[in-house]
C-alpha cells in the first residue's frame, strides 16, 4: 500500500493522518461513493485529486464509506458521526475527530511563505511577540489562525483583527475569535513533525 497511517490522541481529540508519496489514482477510485466520483472528476489538478482520494481512504478506515457533507460555510460533517475537521499539506491528509466539541484542525508545510506575509495576518501585538524570521514559528502561527477560522462559524473573517493567538509555551497556545456580538476562546495544541505543523483545538470554544 502507498499509504502510511498515523494516529495522535489528545484527550477528547483524535488526529488521523495519512502520509503518501505517490499512488495510482485509478486503483483507488473504489474508495469513493458514486456521488463523490462525480465531484472528483470535476477537479483539474492531480494534486487535488490525490488529496481528495487520500481523505476518503482515511474516512473509510475510520467510519466506513459514509459521505462527507459540507455546511453552508464549507465545514465538513457526517450525519450521525462525531465532529470532524479536515486538512491537507504536501503528501499528507488528515481528519481530526472529537465526540465532545466542535474541532478545528490544520496541517501546514513549513516554509517561508508565512514569514513573508506575516504583517497581513498578525496584529501589531502578535508581530512583536512572535519571531517573524522563524519559518517554523510563522508556519505555526498561520496554522493556528487557520484552525481558529475553522472554528469561527463564518466566512467573512479578517485574520489580523478577528483572530488572536498567544504562545503559552512552545506546544500550547491560546486562541481568541472575535465574532459580531461574541468572543470565543480556546486552547490550541501545536505539533511539529519534520516538515509539517499540525494544529488542533484541545478544548471547546468558550464564550467570554
Amino acid at each position: 500500500m502507498p499509504f502510511t497511517q498515523q494516529n495522535i490522541h489528545l484527550n477528547s481529540v483524535s488526529i488521523h493522518l495519512l502520509h503518501y508519496l505517490d499512488f495510482d489514482i485509478p486503483t483507488f477510485l473504489s474508495e469513493l461513493t458514486e456521488e463523490e466520483k462525480h465531484y472528483f472528476f470535476s477537479f483539474k489538478h492531480e494534486k487535488r485529486k490525490k488529496e481528495f482520494l487520500a481523505t476518503r481512504f482515511l474516512r473509510n478506515e475510520l467510519f466506513g464509506k459514509e459521505t462527507i457533507l459540507y455546511n453552508k460555510i464549507g465545514a465538513p460533517y457526517m450525519v450521525g458521526q462525531a465532529n470532524i475537521s479536515i486538512s491537507h499539506a504536501s503528501k499528507v491528509s488528515g481528519i481530526a475527530v472529537s465526540n465532545d466539541f466542535q474541532v478545528g484542525f490544520d496541517i501546514e508545510s513549513i516554509s517561508g511563505k508565512a514569514s513573508r506575509v506575516a504583517h497581513k495576518f498578525l496584529s501589531d501585538q502578535e508581530l512583536a511577540e512572535f519571531d517573524i524570521n522563524n519559518e517554523a514559528e510563522m508556519s505555526a502561527a498561520w496554522s493556528a489562525k487557520e484552525t481558529l477560522y475553522k472554528l469561527a462559524g463564518r466566512k467573512e473573517i479578517i485574520f489580523k483583527t478577528d483572530l488572536h493567538i498567544k504562545k503559552l509555551d512552545e506546544d500550547n497556545w491560546w486562541g481568541r475569535i472575535s465574532n459580531p456580538g461574541e468572543v470565543l476562546e480556546t486552547n490550541l495544541k501545536i505539533i511539529r513533525q519534520k516538515d509539517i505543523i499540525i494544529t488542533v483545538n484541545t478544548a471547546n470554544c468558550e464564550s467570554k
